[in-house]
């Protein structure tokens, strides 16, 4: 289940529609304001979809999930909370979001309608990161799904020990995916580490590493565009230089963001024969986790081998 198509926020750009009097939302016709639940299973808020999808590959049949940013096709950086967000959470029994500063909507969300009864899971606290780590993209990271997904199993098996063997199964079949996206990662590191690319934000960045790719944009610059801060003109002409120069194999861009800077450094690359490889904030509709990743991969080795282009992941 989806909260509509609402995009997701940049990262310390928060809005609260309306101010979201949440304490008013606090929740007067609470039961009559959302979608309701399947009878037998657990109410489960995910911040973002690709953590709803695991939350469904591990809690199966006895989870009725919603995914509250969940729009591939739109800028992510204008989010604003909406009343229906604060229903869900209230009687959310689960709640998953990232962390690291970039969904701190529901942290605000959470604490304006209080409940003993939420189990929260927070992957940057699974991993043990500071929230001020200086990029969010965690679910790029190939270590962090397995470990959301072990503590999601423990927070369903607390909340529904009668089902505890169900999810511990599930939880080893989803490892066992996540063991062969490990594998593809593994086999593309083996032929391509070393090759340069360039990015315009930091979203796949952690995933770049594993493969083994350098990436060769200053961080500032990648950060100033995350932030929606005009990079500096030195950096600016840095990553300009990386690309008109063909001193990286392709250009890596936001699928969901455009600006003047990443608008002019995309037509570059298409001038200069670079390929351009879309990424994704929010998982694209009709792919699960494993798949996604592997899609990704996928149009970054046919950047590398073909000189072919990606913007939109199909």
């Amino acid at each position: 289940m989806v909260l509509g198509n609402a995009p997701r926020p940049r990262r310390s750009r928060l809005r609260l529609a309306g101010g979201l009097a949440l304490a008013g939302v606090a929740l007067a016709g609470c039961a009559a304001s959302v979608a309701p639940i399947a009878p037998g299973t657990i109410a489960v808020v995910a911040a973002e979809s690709q953590y709803a999808d695991v939350v469904s590959q591990v809690g199966g049949r006895y989870v009725s999930v919603v995914a509250v940013m969940n729009n591939p096709n739109a800028d992510p950086h204008g989010f604003e909370v909406s009343p229906s967000v604060a229903r869900e959470v209230a009687r959310a029994r689960l709640v998953v979001q990232n962390g690291a500063g970039y969904d701190d909507f529901m942290r605000v969300v959470e604490e304006a309608t209080p409940s003993p009864r939420r189990h929260v899971v927070v992957a940057q606290r699974v991993l043990g990161l500071a929230a001020s780590i200086p990029n969010p993209h965690l679910w790029y990271d190939p270590v962090t799904m397995p470990a959301v997904a072990a503590a999601i199993e423990s927070d369903l098996s607390r909340i529904d020990p009668a089902h505890r063997a169900y999810f511990a199964a599930r939880l080893t079949r989803f490892d066992a995916a996540m063991g062969e996206l490990r594998a593809t990662i593994a086999a593309f590191h083996a032929r391509y580490a070393g090759r340069r690319v360039a990015t315009t934000e930091p979203v796949g960045d952690y995933l770049l590493s594993a493969l083994g790719l350098v990436n060769d944009t200053p961080f500032r610059f990648q950060a100033d565009v995350m932030n929606g801060v005009d990079p500096a003109p030195q950096d600016v002409g840095t990553v300009e230089t990386l690309v008109t120069a063909r001193r990286v194999s392709a250009l890596l861009v936001n699928a969901q963001v455009s600006s003047p800077v990443t608008s002019t450094l995309t037509g570059l690359a298409e001038s200069s024969h670079v390929p351009v490889v879309a990424l994704y904030e929010t998982m694209p509709r009709g792919f699960d986790y494993q798949r996604w990743m592997r899609a990704e991969i996928d149009a970054i080795e046919k950047a590398l081998t073909t000189g072919r282009s990606t913007r939109r992941l199909t």
